[in-house]
Formats: structure tokens, C-alpha cells, sequence
């Protein structure tokens, strides 16, 4: 007894040591820990970002170029249309700035949500550091590789935590991960140089993929937040693809994308903004898990 005693006080103790598992309540010294480390990524995130939107590096070996400067000489079948992707961007920091304040919120049910996900999103903000500065140095091997990892820490985030309120989720959950998930491919794109006929027939062919994965979120979570974010990320694809091959598939295919998620993510989202739900629950999400205050709104 003793023995069985000290191993479940001990897995308790890792449980408890552990930033990403999921806690009912936090100590004083957790949440100033948490307060400070994701205001402090936060503000390096966007810092870098928008430095490096107007300006390109001084150092490294290879070309070194802005954000959009990169995305504009590489020219691969994902590329974006920077002007979309960045008030994408913009929206996101405001939500993220706005989950930050519910740090101090006076109501715990706030405050738990959004020290439950701090350590996803602290882990978000270092990678997707770690992956401009390569970026913009055309480290592509390595930024494709942080993407992957910060693929993972993302959808553990959300797999973990999708009940979050609304406002939480999409600033930090389903709004970074729809787009780390579109950046797979395209610094993958860029990373193989894909600009020959087989390589763009192969992208014509993987471009589905963001529908596919919308669609998941859809009817699994009756997620419209994900559905309308990878829309947007399409649409950012078709107005680049468009504006430099008029005669191609990949932008016809991005708009087709584009408007299935859109009118999807309506046809889901809208009757439960209204309270009504006229659709049957699939049999992936269980009766429990419908209860759930899936994306409640504050």
C-alpha cells in the first residue's frame, strides 16, 4: 500500500509539473508565471513579424529577404496574397492580445481556459519566431521543420482544449493552426522548388488537402471557426495564383475551396449563433461531448 501510495503521489506530482496537461485551478505563482512569459512571446512575435515584413536580414549565407519578399520571388503554387494573410495576421494578434487580458479576468472559468492553453501558446509564438527568422533566410529545411513540431503543438492544443471560449479559441487555438497547416505547404512548396509542370500538378493534387482538413473540423467538431479560417487562407492562395497565372487550375481550385468552406461553415455556424441547429450530430462526436460548451461564446 505504501509503495502504490508513493507511485500515484508521485505521477500526480509529474501530472502537476507538467505545463500542458490540463489543471482545474492554478497557483498565484502559475498564473504571474504565465502573464509574464506570454505577454513577453507575444510582443516578440509581433515584433519580428512586422519587422521583417518591411525589412529583410543583414546576416546569413543565403538570400535574405522579407517575409513577403521570399514568398514573392519563390513564386511556388501555395504562394499568398500578402495583403489577405496579413490582416489574417493582424486580427490574430488583436484576438491573442485580447486573450492575454483574460489572464486578469475576475471570473475563474476565463481565467482556467486561458492558463490551460498558455503553454501551447507560448510554445506557438517561440516557433513561429524561430521560423520567420529562417524564413527570411531561406533556411527553408529548417522553418518547415518548426512548422511540423508547431503542427503537433497546435492540434494537441486543440484536441486537448477545443471547449475554450470562442474568443480564446480562435486567437490562439483554430486560427493559428488553420494557418501553420496552410504553411506546411507553403514554405514545403518553396523548400522543394516547385516550380516545374510535374511539381504544380502535384500541388493542384495536395490543395484539396485544405479542404479535407476543413471538412474534418466541420462535421467532427462542428468547428465553423476553422472551416471560415482555412476559407480566407484559400481565397489568400487563389488571389496569388490568379494575379500570376490567369490560365492555371491551382487558383480555380483555391476559390472552389474557398466558397465549399464558406458556405459550409455558414450552414454550421449561423443556426447555433442562433440557437438553432437544424443538422443531426454525427455519430463521431459523442452525446457527452455535444454537451460540452463547445466554443461557447463569453
Amino acid at each position: 500500500m505504501p509503495e502504490n501510495g508513493g507511485t500515484e503521489s508521485a505521477g500526480r506530482g509529474l501530472h502537476s509539473l507538467n505545463p500542458f496537461t490540463r489543471h482545474e485551478e492554478f497557483s498565484r505563482e502559475s498564473l504571474l508565471m504565465y502573464k509574464i512569459t506570454t505577454t513577453i512571446t507575444w510582443l516578440i512575435l509581433v515584433i519580428t513579424s512586422f519587422f521583417y515584413t518591411f525589412s529583410a536580414p543583414h546576416d546569413g549565407k543565403y538570400p535574405r529577404r522579407t517575409i513577403w519578399g521570399q514568398n514573392h520571388v519563390h513564386n511556388s503554387p501555395f504562394a499568398m496574397n500578402p495583403i489577405i494573410v496579413s490582416i489574417y495576421w493582424i486580427i490574430l494578434f488583436v484576438l491573442q492580445f485580447i486573450y492575454t487580458l483574460h489572464l486578469y479576468s475576475s471570473n475563474s472559468v476565463y481565467v482556467s481556459a486561458a492558463a490551460n492553453v498558455g503553454s501551447h501558446f507560448i510554445a506557438n509564438n517561440l516557433l513561429l519566431f524561430g521560423f520567420i527568422h529562417l524564413w527570411v533566410r531561406s533556411y527553408f529545411w529548417l522553418a518547415e521543420l518548426l512548422l511540423i513540431i508547431n503542427f503537433f503543438n497546435l492540434s494537441f492544443a486543440y484536441f486537448r482544449h477545443s471547449t475554450t471560449p470562442r474568443i480564446i479559441h480562435i486567437g490562439v487555438v483554430s486560427g493559428p493552426l488553420a494557418w501553420n497547416f496552410v504553411a506546411l505547404y507553403w514554405c514545403g512548396a518553396v523548400m522543394v522548388h516547385a516550380h516545374n509542370l510535374p511539381a504544380r500538378i502535384v500541388a493542384n493534387i495536395f490543395i484539396w488537402a485544405i479542404l479535407a482538413y476543413g471538412m474534418f473540423f466541420l462535421v467532427a467538431y462542428k468547428d465553423y471557426t476553422m472551416g471560415f479560417n482555412l476559407s480566407i487562407l484559400a481565397a489568400a492562395i487563389g488571389v496569388s495564383q490568379f494575379l500570376v497565372r490567369v490560365i492555371a487550375f491551382q487558383w480555380i481550385f483555391a476559390f472552389v475551396i474557398m466558397g465549399v468552406l464558406f458556405v459550409l461553415s455558414l450552414a454550421v455556424g449561423v443556426p447555433g449563433l442562433l440557437g438553432r441547429d437544424p443538422f443531426e450530430r454525427g455519430q463521431i462526436v459523442s452525446e457527452d461531448r455535444e454537451r460540452a460548451p463547445l466554443l461557447a461564446d463569453e
